[in-house]
This record gives structure tokens, C-alpha cells and sequence, in this order.
């Protein structure tokens, strides 16, 4: 499982570093179901992030899952625990562009947001290329990495 992971994160960092391929962000009448399936649990989570909502989230999330932020970078229970205590409190995501590819049973979902948050007291904004990796288990959609790479703004040059 580990290398499986480790695979995944290394398939990841190269796509997120690639060109976009045309057609790659796609409405969501141009999603198969499949695909849509994802996009929904995917904005599900957003919310359920905003709302601190770690019931259903730890339901989502698999327990070996991997966690990547401007921050750091943890597990579920630690993950967990930083959005239960509002450590990081993902206020609002607007989600501006999704990819979704789907591989036998992991699905690759690319964001790119605008996320509202508040950290450590402090709200602050960022843009992010957001990528989560969902593992199918058992006919169930899990969280198996959610990795958050900040974009640079035409201020950060």
C-alpha cells in the first residue's frame, strides 16, 4: 500500500508540473458519471471542511491517508484533529477549474481554488492547485491524499 501511495504522489507532482491537456477541464454535463460522482464527493467535502464537519470526514478519509499543506504535512488522525480544533479552518473554497481521471479504482481530481481560511487566528487567502487522490474499497469512494500547491500571483514575482 505504501508504494502504491508513494506511486500515486510521484504521478501527481509530474501531472501537476505537465501543460494542461486541452479539454482537461471539462463542464460538468461533459463528465461521465463516474467522474461526476467524484466532482460531488469532492465539493462535499469542501463543505463538510468548512463546516468542521470531521463525522463525515473521517468517513471519507482512509485511515492511512496523506495530507500536504503550506504547513506541513500529516495523517487522517492529525489531519482530523487540525480541522476539528478550527487549527485550520477551510472557510470557503471557490472553485474555479476541476479534472477528474479515473484509473481502474483510484480517481485523480485536480482543483484549482481560491481558499478562504482561517489559520491560527489569522484569516488569510491563497490559490491553490488542489489534487486528491480517491482509492475505491470495498464499492466506497476514500480521501487517500489531499495535497494543497500554492500558485503564484502576478505579487509574488
Amino acid at each position: 500500500m505504501k508504494t502504491i501511495i508513494i506511486g500515486l504522489i510521484l504521478i501527481i507532482m509530474s501531472t501537476q508540473f505537465s501543460q494542461s491537456q486541452p479539454g482537461a477541464n471539462r463542464t460538468p454535463q461533459n463528465f461521465t458519471d463516474k467522474e461526476q460522482e467524484i466532482v460531488h464527493l469532492s465539493k462535499e467535502k469542501w463543505q463538510w471542511m468548512s463546516d468542521k464537519n470531521v463525522d463525515e470526514l473521517s468517513k471519507l478519509f482512509h485511515q492511512k491517508a496523506e495530507f500536504v499543506h503550506m504547513g506541513g504535512h500529516w495523517g487522517t488522525e492529525q489531519g482530523l484533529g487540525i480541522i476539528k480544533s478550527g487549527g485550520i479552518w477551510y472557510k470557503k473554497a471557490d472553485i474555479h477549474e476541476v479534472s477528474v481521471n479515473i484509473i481502474d479504482n483510484t480517481a485523480i481530481l485536480l482543483n484549482r481554488i481560491d481558499l478562504l481560511a482561517e489559520v491560527g487566528g489569522n484569516e488569510v487567502s491563497n490559490p491553490f492547485e488542489v489534487t486528491e487522490v480517491y482509492i475505491k474499497q470495498d464499492g466506497i469512494w476514500k480521501l487517500g491524499v489531499l495535497s494543497f500547491t500554492r500558485l503564484m500571483t502576478p505579487g509574488d514575482r
